[in-house]
């Protein structure tokens, strides 16, 4: 197997190896067949069902729940697998509830990111040529650069094509907690200062579009690392595997990170914590990020994470 990145300079990117192929079609079962096989039915509750939606002219799933053998959410994760949407119920994986696009799809939160990814589309996606990459950038710590810039990922992996997460915060790296990934074994910070990795890119197992580069074990000179040519090597050749890639940064008031990681991805979404974040804080990140060649996409207040 071929390593993902060598030690001496950036490698090919073995597809075969780091990427499996998530566009093959499942085989199609009903809704009465998957809500049976989540809730592992027996043959008797199954006629029990069907006697009653026979008898009450509802559906499958409608007399699951009257009959108390499924709850609604079963119904709604059974539609969203007839339709391909890429969707992980409480009970039906680990998928950690703070990614709530994934885990719980139907809800504000969630209909909250699915209306940022339109916007970034029409503004960052509609036109032709080099797609950029998107950091994530706030002021401070506990603004929610993290919770967002997950959700904002799984919302992307929901759409045809492949999506990947950079954890760039190689001061306080979470995604890997986030997404239960291996981190100590390899990720940015291995790649950067030129350590054999492979299988650094790992696959998110309930979101088949999704990819995670997690940060790798913590380094004592993150800036200097970021600052590193083989960074914007790394991200070149990314923008061209990937259809589109969302970067977690640390927070400015942490040290210049942001603005390095910026420059390298191309485009930047500002994001501040309702009721937290000061103006004069976003102006002198907005200061910092005008000295570089990124454009900033949109500025977004958040109201949920922390």
């Amino acid at each position: 197997m071929k390593p993902l990145f060598s030690q001496s300079r950036l490698g090919p990117i073995d597809e075969s190896d780091d990427f499996p192929d998530t566009q093959a079609a499942p085989m199609e079962k009903s809704i009465g067949q998957l809500i049976s096989e989540a809730n592992n039915l027996s043959t008797d509750q199954i006629e029990q069902i069907l006697s009653y939606q026979k008898d009450n002219g509802v559906r499958f799933g409608e007399a699951a729940v009257a009959l108390g053998l499924a709850k609604t959410d079963d119904v709604l994760w059974a539609l969203a697998q007839q339709f391909h949407y890429p969707y992980a119920s409480e009970g039906k994986n680990a998928l950690n509830p703070e990614l709530v696009v994934g885990a719980a799809p139907f809800t504000d939160q969630a209909e909250a990111f699915r209306t940022i990814r339109s916007h970034l589309i029409m503004r960052v996606y509609s036109s032709e040529g080099p797609r950029p990459a998107i950091a994530v950038l706030s002021p401070d710590s506990g603004d929610g650069k993290t919770y967002f810039s997950a959700n904002l990922a799984v919302a992307f992996s929901q759409l045809p094509g492949r999506t990947l997460l950079i954890d760039a915060n190689l001061r306080n790296p979470r995604m890997h907690e986030l997404f239960t990934l291996q981190n100590r074994s390899g990720g940015l910070s291995s790649i950067l200062s030129g350590r054999t990795a492979s299988k650094v890119i790992q696959a998110v197992k309930e979101l088949p579009n999704l990819f995670v580069l997690p940060a790798g074990p913590t380094p004592p000179n993150p800036l200097e690392l970021l600052e590193r040519p083989a960074f914007d090597l790394l991200m070149r050749e990314l923008k061209t595997k990937f259809d589109r890639i969302i970067v977690d940064t640390p927070a400015t008031s942490q040290g210049t990170d942001g603005a390095v990681i910026a420059a390298r991805c191309g485009a930047v979404l500002l994001l501040s914590s309702q009721n937290k974040s000061r103006m004069p804080a976003l102006n002198e990140l907005l200061k910092t990020v005008g000295m570089s060649s990124a454009k900033v996409v949109g500025a977004i207040v958040n109201e949920y994470g922390g």
